[in-house]
């Protein structure tokens, strides 16, 4: 049999938790009626633009025979020296001392 004591605190655990239990449905409860009630609103899209009054000049700018072109010459794409290119890319840390360099793997 248990002891009177162990007996009251098992009950008392077991309020408390059926207490829990029962704030936590009933959190629940009243947050699905909350959303369940709102009704929700449609978003407003944003009103038709209104044109501009029509205007005359419609047509693109005429283009004129020996009109003037920029001066500066266009840019070139970018080439490398080919000395800096024969070298490649340069090591970004230096060798490992020989100590810490494995030995070769051998073909089996």
């Amino acid at each position: 049999m248990m002891c009177p004591d162990r007996k009251r605190a098992l009950t008392k655990e077991l309020l408390l938790s059926l207490a829990l239990v029962s704030a936590g449905l009933l959190i629940c409860a009243i947050s699905l009626s909350e959303l369940k009630a709102e009704h929700p609103k449609m978003a407003e899209g944003t009103p038709p633009l209104q044109s501009s009054p029509p205007s005359d000049n419609n047509a693109p700018a005429e283009s004129k025979p020996g009109g003037t072109r920029p001066t500066t010459p266009a840019p070139e794409p970018a080439r490398p020296n080919p000395q800096v290119q024969k070298e490649g890319a340069k090591a970004v840390l230096p060798p490992a001392p020989a100590e810490k360099v494995a030995p070769p793997i051998k073909d089996k």
